[in-house]
Order: C-alpha cells, then sequence, then structure tokens
C-alpha cells in the first residue's frame, strides 16, 4: 500500500492491487495554496461539506463518491463512516463529521477528517483497532496538538500521520491561529519525518509502537 499526502486533508492510497483513493479533496481557495488536483480514483471519501474537503468533483476517473455514517462497499473495500462532529460543541459551531474506516492490503486505516473533539466509548468501540491514523492537529477548525495527541492516545495506532496544519501553502491570514506540526510533535519520541511526500507501507513491518510519520505535500 502507498500512501501520499497531496497536502491539507487530501491522500492518495493506492493498494497493491492498483486501486486508488482520495481522501477530503480540497478546493484551492480561502487561503489554500497547495497545487490543484489532477489525480484519478477509484474512490473518493468525503468527510464533511467544507470546501477544503469536499472537491470530489476535480478528481479524474468517475469515482465513486462515499459520505456520511453507515457501511458503503466500492471497489470490494468496505468504507465505515462514523458521525462524529466538527467541534466540541456537538456541532453547533461548524456541523458534522465522518470519520471513515477501513481496510486494504491487511492494513486498517482510520481518516478522522476535520474532527474537532475527543473520541467517546461508542465512537471508539466503533472505530476499533487502527494501524494508519490520519489526524488532524492545527486547531482552529479542528482538535489542536493537545486534543490530538489525546486521540491518537485513545486509539492507539501503529503509525500516525499528520494532516490539517499549517504549512508554507496556508495563508495564515485566512488560517489564522491554525498550528504548525511542531508544535504537534513536541514530547514525542518516536517521531520519522520524510523528505517526500510519499511512503510504502506493508503489514508486517509496522512499528511496535505508536509511530509519528511526517511527510511533505506533495502539492
Amino acid at each position: 500500500m502507498k500512501v501520499k499526502w497531496l497536502g491539507h486533508s487530501c491522500f492518495l492510497l493506492t493498494s497493491d492491487a492498483g486501486v486508488r483513493i482520495i481522501t477530503d479533496p480540497y478546493k484551492r481557495e480561502g487561503g489554500l495554496n497547495y497545487g490543484e488536483l489532477n489525480e484519478s480514483a477509484d474512490v473518493v471519501l468525503v468527510s464533511h461539506e467544507h470546501y477544503d474537503h469536499n472537491n470530489a468533483a476535480e478528481i479524474k476517473g468517475k469515482p465513486q463518491v462515499i459520505k456520511g455514517p453507515g457501511i458503503k462497499e466500492a471497489k470490494g473495500i468496505m468504507f465505515k463512516g462514523i458521525a462524529t462532529f466538527h467541534d466540541e460543541t456537538g456541532g453547533s459551531k461548524r456541523g458534522n463529521n465522518t470519520v471513515f474506516v477501513f481496510e486494504v492490503d491487511g492494513l486498517r486505516f482510520c481518516h478522522l477528517g476535520d474532527l474537532g473533539h475527543s473520541l467517546g466509548n461508542k465512537e471508539l468501540a466503533d472505530i476499533g483497532k487502527v494501524d494508519v491514523l490520519f489526524v488532524p492537529i492545527g486547531g482552529l477548525y479542528t482538535c489542536d496538538p493537545g486534543a490530538s495527541t489525546s486521540v491518537v492516545a485513545q486509539l492507539s495506532p501503529r503509525i500516525t500521520i499528520p494532516m490539517h496544519y499549517k504549512t508554507s501553502k496556508i495563508d495564515t491570514a485566512k488560517f489564522g491561529g491554525i498550528c504548525g506540526v511542531d508544535e504537534f510533535l513536541k514530547g514525542k519520541r518516536n517521531v520519522r519525518e520524510l523528505d517526500s511526500s510519499e511512503t510504502e507501507l506493508k503489514t508486517g513491518r509496522l512499528p511496535t509502537s505508536t509511530q509519528v510519520l511526517v511527510l511533505k505535500p506533495a502539492l
């Protein structure tokens, strides 16, 4: 399984069989200056209907778009959507959010979308075991570094990949207050920073304790 960070909360996952999954495709507006999405995919996951997460129309290949809670199948893969919130007040500030869990090539992935709160017992049970976790860390519109660290501890993944944080491609005048990855990394020992947007993951080759894997945005 290959994992490529395109930017923001958008990843391209390519299975060993060639199935391509894209998460939360963004629009280049509102302070997001990542490059244009020219990728094709078989499946697109959309955690919620904000412009920086729902640009499925830009993805080539006529992908099947999956949104909302429930279990849906695409390309022989079962995608489980779990209802959560975009804020810590039950969605009253920013609405709903869907966490997606799915298994590909023997690895169980969890993409938290724009999760804005810690997880309750029911949500933890619904998510279950996680090998690879995509977690928002920037605060402002999502969990901040402290809250996201707590969510990682709740889920105990083998690999944590941070997303939705301040980079050189984000206009901080419009995303004022969003944190960078260094604030999330403080105090963490098992950190691997790659000079690449892409990594390859294999079952049986994952770290025994939670490792933070930092990628560079491709776009």
